[in-house]
């Protein structure tokens, strides 16, 4: 059964860093992509970043040059690096797995994380 576990999260101050893992159930998780979307009370849930299996990147223009997303296909896990965090990040991020990067971006295919929250004090 798929599953995927999300870690990381929690509290920091505006300018910190954090680091999201997601752990993948999947035998052949090196073949998809992966992203990672955030939501905010009252809002759509909106995509963040994403990797395919090829490793190129996508990513949101809010949060280009302070987001990394990577994946160690070693480990079933995709990351997301997230530096100068500002409170308009705060949110609750999931994790995403599909077959590729327009899958991962779209609403018709993928399945989630559990979601964890991500807290910016200013």
């Amino acid at each position: 059964q798929l599953q995927l576990v999300q870690s990381g999260g929690g509290l920091v101050q505006a300018g910190g860093s954090l680091r999201l893992s997601c752990l993948v159930s999947i035998p052949t998780f090196r073949n998809y992509a992966l992203g990672w979307f955030r939501q905010v009370p009252g809002k759509e849930r909106e995509f963040v970043a994403a990797i395919d299996n090829g490793y190129m990147t996508d990513y949101a223009g809010s949060v280009k040059g302070r987001f990394s997303i990577s994946r160690d296909n070693a480990k079933n896990t995709v990351y997301l690096q997230m530096n100068n965090l500002k409170p308009d990040d705060t949110a609750v991020y999931y994790c995403k797995v599909a077959s590729t990067i327009s899958d991962v971006k779209g609403t018709r295919f993928g399945s989630w994380g559990q979601g964890t929250q991500v807290t910016v004090s200013s």
